[in-house]
């Protein structure tokens, strides 16, 4: 089976919808070989090359083969860089650090997802100046990310990858989280015995308080210190799982369904680095910086 990728595939709803289409003609497919043909395509991020990891997992687990073909050069480059061609023989530096590496975590590589995100994320040069206490927090909020994909998903594995965009109107990061473990339509929906779309369950779900896990622990996703962090530097937090989409900016929030439905969660952070501030928690300030 042979599948075109379109013109452009970008970090917004109709990227994700290309993308959500794209897993079920490859999950569908009775081939063994599914060949995603290039030759159209003139921009594909490469930190949406997180959801190609998980898709191609995900074939690989029906016993199926995913394989580029006329890919450009210049994409090439880049996913060799960031590792996404791991069998490439070739080892191209990243001299301008405009690459998160793609990685693929096992649920239980915690400590090294948390390393991961302080090397590859937060110690980026142009990354916005920030106390080490907030670089702390922001990191932990990141994780929970992490926590949700293997606690509520029960997923096999969790990718990520980003990358840099110095050369847009406004300088952006994107780090891309996916699993393919259970929606949050699913885990919501049977936890409230509802039946909320996509889009009303992960809203529900970022309510501080609000958790399907039994135990007696906090709930919500844990993102507050994110999205108070994003709405100051003007970036955007996108989460995508099964059939909704939701969109946190610093203007207002978006909530679309899609036209199918993708069998796990997408989480993408855009940091605005064109943001010169420089950030700390509240309790971090003193009366020395006011006076």
């Amino acid at each position: 089976m042979e599948i075109l990728i379109q013109n452009r595939v970008m970090s917004n709803y109709e990227g994700y919808q290309s993308l959500i289409k794209l897993n079920h003609s490859v999950m569908n497919s009775n081939d063994r070989e599914v060949v995603l043909n290039f030759k159209n395509n003139t921009w594909f991020e490469a930190n949406l090359f997180a959801i190609l990891g998980a898709i191609r997992s995900s074939a690989e687990d029906q016993k199926k083969t995913v394989v580029l073909k006329n890919m450009g050069v210049d994409l090439q480059k880049v996913l060799i860089r960031n590792k996404f061609l791991s069998d490439s023989e070739s080892n191209l530096p990243d001299a301008k650090e405009t690459i998160i590496t793609f990685q693929k975590f096992t649920p239980y590589k915690d400590i090294e997802f948390m390393d991961y995100i302080l090397n590859e994320l937060l110690s980026k040069p142009d990354f916005p100046k920030h106390s080490k206490l907030l670089g702390k927090k922001i990191n932990e909020s990141i994780f929970e990310i992490f926590e949700n994909a293997r606690t509520h998903g029960h997923c096999k594995y969790i990718h990520t990858c980003g990358q840099y965009y110095p050369n847009d109107a406004i300088k952006r990061l994107d780090m891309t989280i996916v699993d393919m473990g259970r929606t949050i339509k699913s885990n919501v929906n049977e936890y409230l015995r509802s039946n909320k779309s996509g889009s009303e369950a992960i809203q529900w779900a970022l309510v501080e308080g609000h958790t399907t896990k039994t135990e007696d622990v906090p709930g919500g996703l844990g993102l507050n210190i994110i999205f108070e962090f994003i709405k100051l530097n003007k970036g955007k937090v996108q989460i995508i799982s099964s059939d909704g989409y939701w969109e946190y900016n610093e203007n207002n929030t978006i909530s679309e369904l899609f036209q199918d439905s993708f069998p796990g969660t997408i989480v993408n952070i855009e940091f605005n680095l064109d943001d010169r501030d420089y950030y700390k928690l509240i309790e971090e300030i003193s009366l020395d910086d006011i006076f």
